[in-house]
């Protein structure tokens, strides 16, 4: 990809080059949200950003490209789903002028079932449609599996509900049926694809247990399983 050279061009010369910018637009994992918690009659997320899988991204590019800065642009927000993303892409990502921009969406649209996917896909379209005409590099990034069991280490009321509306979405194949679609308008957009979740699937065929994998036992990955997109974004990046 374009992108590794502007960073081994900045690393290798840095008066010279410009300072390269990425950006990931997405939802609550990007922005880096892990356990939850009750406030009020609402539900709130501990969010974290040095444990963003951007700041991991960040981090592995600095051990890399030691001499070269990178510009890390975080624009997930919790709750948000791909069509809230095509309506605020030019105030956060595009106004940036992005080199590269990770987009990971799917996890908050899948819950809206297999009626919300024209949506999704036509949401998914105008991103990558927006940030290839402002010449940004694109990665869609599929995100991790949802909880696949009931955990007992979630004993609140509240939040098994929405545990069991979330099992229901991925043992159900909704989730891959939405991702299955975005690799689909990735495709007809000549978009790159990092598939993570086809490795979470890998995980469970294997007997991993998919639910202790996430800090919420609902949808949010822990803090370690972040460096599994950090990584596997380097790695796509690199080809």
């Amino acid at each position: 990809m374009k992108i590794t050279k502007l960073l081994a061009d900045k690393n290798n010369a840095l008066r010279t080059n410009k300072i390269p910018t990425i950006a990931f637009l997405g939802d609550s994992v990007t922005q880096g949200c892990f356990e939850i918690y009750e406030i009020g009659e609402g539900i709130e997320t501990i969010f974290e950003r040095k444990h963003a899988y951007s700041e991991y991204v960040s981090r592995i590019l600095g051990m890399l490209y030691p001499r070269c800065q990178v510009n890390i642009i975080n624009a997930g927000i919790s709750g948000d789903s791909a069509p809230g993303g095509l309506a605020r892409i030019d105030r956060d990502v595009l106004c940036h002028a992005p080199d590269l921009t990770v987009v990971c969406f799917g996890l908050n649209d899948s819950g809206r079932g297999m009626d919300g996917i024209k949506a999704y896909s036509e949401a998914l379209d105008g991103i990558f449609e927006k940030l290839l005409a402002a010449g940004s590099e694109v990665i869609f990034m599929t995100p991790n599996m949802m909880c696949t069991e009931d955990s007992p280490h979630n004993t609140i009321p509240a939040f098994k509900k929405i545990a069991e509306g979330t099992m229901r979405t991925q043992n159900g194949g909704v989730l891959e049926a939405y991702l299955n679609e975005a690799k689909a308008v990735a495709e007809k957009r000549g978009v790159r694809v990092c598939d993570v979740f086809a490795k979470w699937k890998l995980m469970d065929e294997n007997g991993v247990h998919i639910t202790d994998l996430l800090s919420n036992y609902i949808n949010h990955p822990t803090r370690e399983m972040n460096w599994l997109f950090a990584y596997s974004l380097v790695e796509e990046m690199m080809k």
